[in-house]
């Protein structure tokens, strides 16, 4: 006597669509994560009509308080010329500095910062908004 049923049903669940759906939020990720900023800092820019792009070696900040910031870390502006050599020390080619200035801030602290920067031969970059000027 043979109980055993002689055809097996196999069965298969179609996932192609789950595929896709997880394709798009790889995507979606990935380009979100390309257009976050790491400068948590957050200040108004002065607009510009052009846009000027260098390689970002390091960031400094000055807010509308005349605090200075490399990255995110807060210093006064006889700590930034020590810490900026230590970190400019390990570049390879001319590097470049990221000077990230409140719109509302004193010229003279930025420009300070910028001499500090020219002094350690690397090329200082006042960043802009790019937003049409006013």
């Amino acid at each position: 006597m043979n109980i055993r049923r002689k055809s097996r049903n196999n069965p298969e669940m179609h996932n192609s669509a789950l595929n896709d759906i997880l394709f798009i939020l790889l995507l979606f990720f990935l380009i979100v994560s390309t257009l976050a900023n790491p400068n948590v800092i957050k200040v108004s820019n002065p607009k510009a009509k052009s846009d000027t792009k260098a390689k970002q070696t390091v960031v400094v900040t000055v807010d509308k308080d005349q605090r200075i910031y490399m990255g995110q870390k807060e210093m006064s502006l006889e700590q930034l010329e020590p810490e900026l050599r230590i970190f400019l020390a390990k570049e390879t080619d001319k590097p470049s500095v990221v000077i990230n200035g409140d719109s509302t801030s004193h010229l003279g602290t930025a420009i300070k910062v910028m001499q500090i920067v020219k002094r350690l031969g690397a090329t200082p970059v006042v960043a802009v908004d790019n937003a049409g000027g006013q």
